[in-house]
C-alpha cells in the first residue's frame, strides 16, 4: 500500500470512527448533567449545528476529488464549528457542570477535525500550495468521484455508525429539551 492508501484508511477507520465516538461521549455528558433543565434547547440547538457542520466537509470529502473549493470550504467550517463550540461552552459552563469525562470528549470534538485536515492537506500537497498561492484558477468545482473513499459499503456502515451514535442521540437530547421548554411555557 502507498501512503496515500495508508492515510486514507487511517481517516476512514481511525479518525472518523473516533469522532462518532467522542460525539457519543459528550451526549452521554449532557444526559447525565440533565442538559434539558439546565442549558436547556439553545446548548443542544448549537450541538446540532455543530455536528452539521462537520458533517459536510466529512462528506465532500468522501465524495469530491479534493480542490481549492473543496479546502475552503474545509477551513472555513473548521473555523465557524470552533467559533460555535467556544460560544457552547461559553453558554453552557454557568448552567451546568462541565465533568472531566465531557472536557476530554470536547478535545476529540475539537482537534479531531483538525488533524483529518491537515491528512487531506498533506495528501494533496499541490493543491494547497494553490490555495495559498491564490492559484485558484480551474479549482473552484465539485468533481465526483468515481466511487466514493472507502466503497458504497463502508459509506452505508458509517453512516449508519453516525445514526446510531450521533444522529438519534443528537435528535433525543434536541426533542427532550424542546419538550421540556415548551412545558414551561
Amino acid at each position: 500500500m502507498d501512503t496515500n492508501t495508508l492515510l486514507i484508511q487511517l481517516l476512514l477507520y481511525v479518525f472518523l470512527p473516533l469522532w462518532g465516538i467522542a460525539g457519543f461521549v459528550d451526549w452521554c455528558c449532557h444526559r447525565a448533567t440533565k442538559i434539558e433543565s439546565t442549558s436547556g434547547l439553545l446548548e443542544s440547538f448549537m450541538h446540532s449545528i455543530m455536528g452539521l457542520q462537520i458533517a459536510v466537509p466529512i462528506l465532500l470529502c468522501l465524495f469530491f476529488e479534493i480542490n481549492v473549493l473543496i479546502l475552503l470550504i474545509c477551513l472555513a467550517v473548521l473555523v465557524l464549528h470552533e467559533l460555535v463550540a467556544h460560544l457552547d461552552v461559553h453558554y453552557a459552563a454557568p448552567k451546568r457542570k462541565i465533568s472531566i469525562w465531557e472536557m476530554h470528549a470536547h478535545n476529540y470534538l475539537s482537534t479531531l477535525p483538525l488533524y483529518m485536515l491537515s491528512i487531506i492537506v498533506v495528501m494533496n500537497w499541490p493543491t494547497a500550495l494553490k490555495l495559498v498561492s491564490f492559484r485558484w484558477g480551474g479549482e473552484m468545482h465539485f468533481t465526483r468521484l468515481a466511487e466514493a473513499h472507502g466503497g458504497s459499503h463502508y459509506l452505508f456502515a458509517y453512516l449508519t455508525f453516525m445514526a446510531v451514535l450521533c444522529v438519534f442521540p443528537y435528535f433525543e437530547e434536541f426533542v427532550r429539551c424542546a419538550l421540556v421548554r415548551f412545558r414551561r411555557t
